[in-house]
């Protein structure tokens, strides 16, 4: 059973959903960034229900130090950041960005299986402000779900600091068991074409 009570996304992890992510993530298209937090703002929305009353911390999964100077920013916070502007109650909600790090640069999982994920982000993870969450419900963040072991071995850790339970919601998700809101799996044509609009021609990064 994983350490997190229930995790949601907006949509599975392909097509243009996937691409949009992609644009974000690794050709470091910023404009990307309100497209996203407004979907994630959705899987939240639908999540809240299920969260009880009070003020939850919501904590991004960290990026290694490294990464992050390379990247020149964390994908997970950005998105984020746009999302809790688009929630109707932002009391409900405190961004909690120092609390937990990545003290490991576990490199990338690709290909990896999620016996090798897990091995390989043991001890990846550390929290910094302890305080912040110390019987708090916590919802973390990502930008995707794949096998679970990122969002497994976070909750580990935040529970073992002290949160009292911890959610997980992510913009897109892999795992065909893994629970997907009612919101539509593809993007609408709105959507679709917003994308367009911040994809920059691939002539230009040629």
């Amino acid at each position: 059973m994983p350490p997190f009570g229930r995790a949601v996304a907006y949509g599975s992890y392909d097509g243009p959903l996937r691409d949009l992510i992609h644009l974000l993530k690794f050709e470091q298209v910023r404009s990307a960034a309100p497209v996203l937090g407004r979907l994630l703002a959705d899987a939240i929305a639908a999540l809240e229900l299920s969260l009880p009353a009070g003020t939850i911390a919501v904590v991004p999964v960290p990026l290694h130090v490294h990464k992050k100077s390379q990247r020149g920013f964390n994908q997970a916070e950005l998105i984020v950041r746009e999302a809790l502007k688009r929630l109707s109650r932002l009391d409900r909600f405190e961004l909690c960005t120092s609390t937990l790090i990545r003290i490991r640069d576990t490199g990338s999982q690709i290909g990896l299986t999620r016996h090798q994920r897990r091995q390989n982000l043991r001890g990846a993870f550390a929290v910094k402000e302890g305080t912040a969450i110390s019987g708090r419900d916590v919802l973390l963040v990502d930008d995707v779900y794949t096998t679970g072991a990122t969002a497994s071995e976070c909750a580990r850790i935040l529970r073992r600091a002290g949160a009292a339970r911890v959610w997980v919601a992510t913009v897109g998700r892999t795992l065909k068991a893994f629970e997907l809101l009612s919101a539509p799996q593809e993007l609408s044509q709105e959507e679709i074409q917003q994308e367009s609009e911040v994809r920059p021609s691939l002539a230009a990064h040629a």
